[in-house]
């Protein structure tokens, strides 16, 4: 999809977990009246990711029965799917078709900006301007121009999970907080017998994502926003990131063929190897507790064994040794969805169903008041550090929409793989900037 610009947004200094009070632009969207609510049966299709059998899944068909039960006029239709095959296959193709469905994931940034381009999605500025208040500085990722096309129900920053008893057997006192730190933590582990970092290569962003921390770090918080906007990538910062991973990677931190595993949802995947005591570290999102916890054979195990803490800063680095990379999950209705969709999507967001999103462990959420269901050490950590970044940047296959995202994926992907330079990451994200 060729777009001339992209504002992909990013998060500024997140002083209380995305939970600011700020503004919204007015739309020219129109709300609909009480009369026309909930008098004609309706039902909504409603696709989301959390597509394991674990508490995610289960608290969104609590959600969606308790709001069908409240307004009886309306039936909620779920299918779940895993985040891949949703963001890579099955959503784009249901957009281009004449029946997408109402409800469905959205990650914000330039994928949203794409999508709001090739008017696929719903205006619902005026709909959601208490939701907004509440939620503050963290809407803005679902915003276009000023107009809200969706909203967050999720957000945190990414950080490394860690086995504190693998830890403590290694002999590491410490939490690492330099990448010199860091290697001396593998070469540590290593010495026990133990892999040090589990990587899912084979879903291509949980190992791309690594090379986004390493641009974290090269790159001033100027060039990403620059980047993020005008998708522009002339700053040599952006080769530095290839080159400082490629060092990274020769330290051989990661799992046998972690080339091949998968990323998570699966006892072999990434997260499996962490959740089972088969890897001492993951770098993933705040949702990693909940996806942890489904695929542990002994949940409370993990509990007791699990903690979390921030990417580590790089020595002499040019970026912001306290910037984080962040983003969330959030929902947007497709532009002719029926009114009670938005109806739907602001009780997602409400206080009460926070809550209860936040008591279930699998992620953080946005609205004002709801962190007091955040009860999980490992999540309280991250809620933490995301009040204490100077700057939240937006994951960048997001933050650049998806083809340039897609195409920077793939080739960050060959540098682990061996086949590839930090110089053709650049040059494809280039290329598809073109596009």
């Amino acid at each position: 999809m060729a777009m001339k610009s992209r504002a992909g947004t990013v998060l500024a200094l997140l002083t209380t977990s995305a939970l600011l009070v700020a503004g919204c632009n007015s739309g020219d969207s129109e709300a609909p009246t009480e009369n026309e609510l909930y008098q004609n049966p309706v039902t909504l299709t409603w696709w989301h990711n959390a597509s394991q059998d674990g508490p995610g899944k289960t608290y969104w068909e609590k959600v969606a029965k308790d709001f069908s039960t409240a307004h009886p006029s309306v039936t909620i239709k779920i299918e779940a799917i895993e985040t891949n095959q949703l963001q890579r296959t099955r959503l784009p193709a249901a957009l281009l078709s004449s029946d997408p469905p109402d409800i469905f994931q959205a990650w914000g940034g330039g994928e949203i900006r794409e999508q709001v381009e090739a008017d696929y999605l719903k205006d619902i500025t005026d709909q959601v301007k208490t939701e907004v208040a509440s939620i503050g500085s963290a809407a803005e990722i679902w915003q276009v121009d000023g107009k809200q096309y969706g909203l967050p129900y999720r957000m945190g920053i990414e950080g490394i999970w860690y086995n504190k008893d693998m830890f403590a057997k290694a002999g590491i006192t410490s939490l690492p907080t330099t990448f010199e730190e860091l290697n001396d933590a593998v070469t540590k582990l290593k010495a026990i017998n133990v892999t040090p970092i589990a990587l899912g290569a084979g879903d291509k962003w949980p190992a791309a994502h690594w090379w986004y921390n390493f641009a974290l770090r090269a790159c001033s918080v100027d060039t990403l926003k620059k980047a993020s906007a005008d998708r522009v990538f002339d700053d040599p910062c952006f080769v530095t990131a290839g080159e400082n991973l490629k060092t990274f990677i020769a330290t051989k931190p990661f799992q046998p063929n972690f080339i091949a595993t998968p990323g998570q949802n699966d006892p072999t995947s990434a997260n499996g190897l962490l959740a089972n005591g088969k890897a001492a570290m993951e770098l993933m999102g705040d949702w990693n507790k909940g996806t942890l916890e489904t695929v542990a054979e002994d949940p409370a195990v993990l509990n007791k064994f699990l903690g979390w803490f921030p990417v580590p800063a790089m020595s002499g680095a040019a970026g912001d040794p306290k910037a984080a990379l962040g983003g969330g999950d959030g929902f947007a209705c497709a532009k002719n969805a029926p009114a009670e969709c938005v109806e739907f999507l602001k009780y997602i967001v409400s206080p009460e169903v926070q809550k209860g999103y936040a008591e279930t462990g699998v992620g953080l959420p946005v609205t004002k008041g709801a962190e007091a269901g955040v009860a999980d050490p490992a999540l309280k950590s991250i809620l933490a550090a995301t009040s204490n970044a100077t700057y939240v940047q937006l994951w960048l296959d997001t933050a650049f929409g998806s083809t340039v995202g897609n195409a920077m994926n793939d080739a960050i992907v060959a540098i682990f793989a061996g086949t590839g330079t930090p110089e053709q990451v650049v040059s494809a994200m280039k290329s598809a900037a073109r596009k």
